[in-house]
């Protein structure tokens, strides 16, 4: 029996707790996402992103991040990869949420820098045929739109849509995406 009620007090001590650990300022979050170019092959065309969060007051926080890009570019019966490596700083506003912040709607407005590869740095393909595109630093803007939902105290699920502007580049300078990411709040 004392097996059941100390159970039951955790279960309640934890709910208890969860409204109590959400979106404190200075607060810190490390994020995980990843997801897929428009709306190209995942196999092919995705994004991985790792960065950090500090909250700030209201449901807003600040986002630092790094990511890496991979799309590929069909040549005859091969693809030509083209990577990007960007890291990306901004700012979250929170747009809606419910009393207790349990699910949020957020919009970020970053600064993009990075730089960009084509072939991996090969000019030349197999049949002698020359990529005329270059390798270059490129930076611009990104924007990105989240939909965030406590699973636990700590532990955030995210669901996103975001765009890049992205200038230096002589591929696409408009580069939209989706995708989902985890985040956990320290």
């Amino acid at each position: 029996m004392k097996k059941y009620i100390y159970t039951v007090m955790l279960i309640v001590m934890s709910i208890t707790a969860a409204k109590a650990q959400r979106m404190i300022p200075k607060q810190k979050g490390l994020e995980i996402s990843t997801g897929t170019l428009s709306n190209k092959n995942w196999d092919t065309h995705y994004y991985l992103q790792i960065g950090v969060t500090i909250n700030a007051r209201n449901g807003n926080y600040q986002l630092w991040a790094l990511e890496y890009t991979h799309r590929d570019a069909p040549y005859k019966e091969l693809r030509i990869p083209l990577q990007t490596y960007t890291a990306e700083a901004g700012y979250s506003l929170q747009l809606l949420s419910v009393a207790r912040r349990s699910i949020a709607l957020n919009a970020a407005l970053t600064g993009v820098m990075g730089y960009e590869t084509i072939n991996e740095g090969k000019d030349m393909l197999y049949d002698g045929a020359k990529i005329i595109s270059e390798e270059n630093f490129i930076y611009g803007l990104g924007g990105r739109l989240s939909l965030e939902t406590y699973l636990s105290d700590h532990w955030v699920l995210l669901i996103q849509g975001r765009t890049k502007l992205l200038w230096g580049t002589s591929l696409v300078q408009l580069r939209p995406s989706a995708g989902v990411g985890l985040r956990f709040n320290f």
